[in-house]
């Protein structure tokens, strides 16, 4: 019989387990003109996904003034809503999931969505009932900083090493770092992988059967 290495598995959302980035690249660049501000390009714009809404418009968009930024933030809301139905799961996710709780892991998902935002994905995608808990950057701290981890934690009360983050942006895997959490990064989401070397995860996943086919020897 297995044994389970961590108790405890956090996932961010976009990127790693639902298939956005590309919508939400072309939101924060659509938001950031109507604005009057300079189209980021696609590299920018994608980089900050994981962060908080108001954090991520920021740097996407240096020459925004911070008195629009409240227009800004709901010009992103304007144009994610239109494109709400394009989002789905990576294919392999829900059996993923379903292996994972067969095995007797907690799931829980750290997000820099917005609590009313991760609620309304989970109910889109019929999600309710698989995760055992969910931090969102607006009820916590936007990442890197790890109090979506220590919160998560405290929860389920459990030590850092028993708690395993999986996420496809250098933002997750320092926030794991920050925790001391161990992580695992996927490449097949914002950030290009090279970039995660220095932030130590266990295991670079360029697939969803492939992090699966890990987790089920490793996690």
């Amino acid at each position: 019989m297995h044994t389970r290495k961590f108790d405890l598995i956090a996932f961010d959302w976009d990127g790693t387990l639902f298939d956005s980035t590309a919508i939400i690249v072309r939101c924060i660049q659509a938001a950031t003109v109507d604005v009057g501000g300079k189209k980021p390009s696609d590299k920018d714009a994608a980089y900050v996904i994981g962060l908080g809404l108001m954090q991520a418009l920021a740097h996407a968009a240096p020459d925004v003034p911070t008195e629009k930024y409240p227009e800004l933030g709901a010009r992103y809301q304007h144009h994610y809503a239109r494109h709400f139905n394009d989002l789905s799961l990576f294919a392999g996710v829900l059996p993923l999931l379903d292996a994972l709780k067969v095995r007797g892991h907690l799931l829980a998902v750290a997000t820099g969505k917005s609590r009313r935002g991760l609620d309304e994905a989970l109910q889109s995608v019929e999600l309710k009932g698989v995760f055992d808990g969910s931090r969102t950057a607006d009820e916590t701290a936007g990442k890197p900083d790890p109090l979506m981890l220590h919160e998560l934690m405290a929860q389920f009360d459990l030590p850092a090493d028993r708690i395993l983050m999986i996420g496809d942006t250098t933002h997750d895997l320092q926030m794991a770092l920050n925790a001391a959490c161990p992580s695992v990064g996927v490449s097949y989401g914002a950030h290009e992988p090279e970039a995660f070397t220095v932030l130590n995860p266990l295991h670079v996943a360029h697939s969803v059967q492939e992090l699966h086919d890990w987790l089920m020897v490793h996690g």
